[in-house]
Parts: C-alpha cells; structure tokens; sequence
C-alpha cells in the first residue's frame, strides 16, 4: 500500500491478520500516545489517524476499521455526530479529557470509555475487553451510546449473556437489587447483574415508573400488586411474580396513606 497523507487524516500499512484501528483526536499528542502503547499490542494494528470530525468519516467508511478509539470533543463535529454520519459501523472506545462524561452509564452500553490522561494498563483493561467482544452479535455504537448519555429515561439496557451483548427493555425489568458493588437486574424469568451503583441507574430511570423503596431495592410500579402493611406495620412491595419487597421507615412514611 502507497502511503496516503490527507489533510487532517493519515493512512498506515496494514496487516490483515490483525484487528485493523483507527485513532482518531484533534490533539497530536495524544494521537502519538495513542500510536505508541498500541504498537505494543501484538492483534491491533493501527491503519490510520484522523484530527477532525470531516476527516474522520471520510477515514472509517473508506478504510473500514474494526475498532475506533474517537474522542468525543473536536472542534466542528462531535464523536457523536461522526457516529451518525458513517455508513460503516466500527466497535468504538470514546476517549475524552472531560470527567463530568465519565460515567458508569457506559457499562449499560457495553462500550468502554478512556478519560484522559490514561496509561498502558487502563488501555490494556479496555483491549481486553474489546478482544472478547469480536466475534459477538454487534448493536450499533451509536444506539448504545445514545441510550446511556441521553437525558430521556432508559428505555432499554445493555447486558451480557455468556459472550454477546444483547438488549433487554426496562420494561421488563421487575426490580433492581443492589448486591456488593453490582445491580441485579430482576426480570420475571432471570436475572443480571450490572456495574453500576443504585443511585446512577436511579437518575436514568422514569421517577413515574419506577420507585425507590429501599436503599437496597427499586421497584417497577407496573409489575407492584399492592403496598401492604403487616401487623407491625412495616410496609412491603407486593409483586405480580408473589414476591414481596421490603419498604424503608423512610418512603413507607410516603406510603402509609395508600397501604393496606
């Protein structure tokens, strides 16, 4: 292959047998930072770089990478709106020197996500996990990112079941159970587990249909048969499935007007 040097973007040789990547940062130094730790890594090859928004969608859908590492804030165009404008699909690693975007809501998506300034083992925590999803049914980037930083309740998440990611709707969540570090997402049939704290997944969830009841529990409203209170007057979450959920003193104090 010829070398190629465009305006704003550059495209390297590549070896087919190897994950073929894409850097893609309007800042120079961290496009070589990049370049450097990937060259230590024996299945990335990297075929290109591109600065710029522009640039970038012209690089991915010519030279159709496997993997993008794109950061979010460029000047003119977003990573987002790059996303929304490729015809080709690419799995994507956002990176970005802004913490207020490092979330935990992008465990939802199954993406990961480099907050800048990261070294090799943060890098190497991300490839590890990006190994193991080629092979996978792929969602689109650009659904999965859009679900976890949209400000509009979730309406679905993302979950892994075995070695895929696959989509399960909120709706058919019946209760969130917080356990150690993780969220057990309950659904009538099974149940899974997510790295996220309580209080984040209760700031993307629908106030209207879901309700904390416990520091420990959120309950979907649509799957609760009835708040009732014992003869000691503890209020407990009665579900469809006959499960029940205990209510904190807290919101029961909410509720002792509606119990039974």
């Amino acid at each position: 292959m010829t070398l190629r040097i465009e305006i704003a973007a550059t495209t390297y040789m590549t070896d087919t047998a190897k994950i073929s990547t894409l850097i893609v940062d309007d800042e120079p130094v961290a496009r070589a930072g990049m370049r450097h730790m990937l060259a230590e890594v024996e299945w990335i090859s990297c075929i290109g770089e591109a600065a710029n928004g522009p640039a970038a969608i012209e690089a991915i859908d010519r030279l159709k990478p496997e993997l993008v590492f794109l950061d979010i804030h460029m000047p003119g165009l977003l990573g987002t709106d790059v996303l929304r404008q490729i015809r080709h699909q690419p799995l994507v690693v956002f990176t970005t020197a802004y913490a207020q975007h490092a979330v935990t809501a992008f465990e939802l998506g199954a993406l990961d996500y480099l907050l800048k300034p990261f070294g090799e083992e943060r890098l190497r925590a991300t490839l590890d996990r990006i190994r193991t999803a080629f092979g996978e049914p792929r969602i689109s980037s650009l659904d999965r990112f859009g679900e976890a930083m949209s400000h509009a309740p979730m309406s679905r998440l993302f979950v892994r079941s075995g070695r895929s990611i696959m989509p399960i709707a909120v709706d058919e969540i019946v209760w969130f159970e917080a356990v150690g570090d993780y969220i057990a997402a309950h659904t009538n049939d099974t149940q899974h587990l997510l790295h996220l704290s309580l209080n984040q997944l209760e700031a993307r969830l629908d106030a209207k249909r879901f309700m904390r009841i416990h520091r420990t529990h959120i309950v979907n409203l649509d799957h609760v048969v009835a708040f009732r209170r014992d003869a000691n007057g503890s209020i407990s979450a009665e579900l469809k499935n006959g499960k029940y959920l205990a209510v904190s003193r807290a919101k029961a104090r909410d509720l002792r007007g509606i119990a039974r």
